[in-house]
């Protein structure tokens, strides 16, 4: 969530039916208190552009891309193709990337 809240998602599920703000919401619906998620969200695994969206910024954050980067590189590639996406916030600009999972 560190990473997907930050990333706009091009498929359209912004709409008032999804109402999502970004990629997270593609795929978790709800989180508890200490972050756990409690519900999945069923439309992202259904969906190629959420499923594109979310492994890319993967890819990026497992190289150490920082979130912002993570942003940029979503926005240059599916804003050119795509005329709209879910209203989702800018990274803060003083937080260092989160460190990746070890595996």
């Amino acid at each position: 969530p560190e990473v997907l809240a930050y990333v706009p998602c091009y498929c359209g599920c912004e709409n008032p039916s999804l109402g999502h703000q970004g990629n997270h919401d593609c795929f978790v619906k709800s989180r508890a208190a200490n972050g756990m998620v409690t519900a999945w969200e069923p439309h992202g695994i259904g969906c190629q552009i959420c499923i594109d969206v979310g492994r890319e910024a993967m890819l990026l954050f497992n190289s150490g891309s920082s979130v912002t980067s993570i942003r940029a590189a979503i926005d240059k590639k599916y804003g050119e193709y795509f005329r709209s996406s879910t209203p989702t916030p800018k990274p803060p600009q003083s937080s260092k990337p989160p460190t990746p999972a070890k595996k």
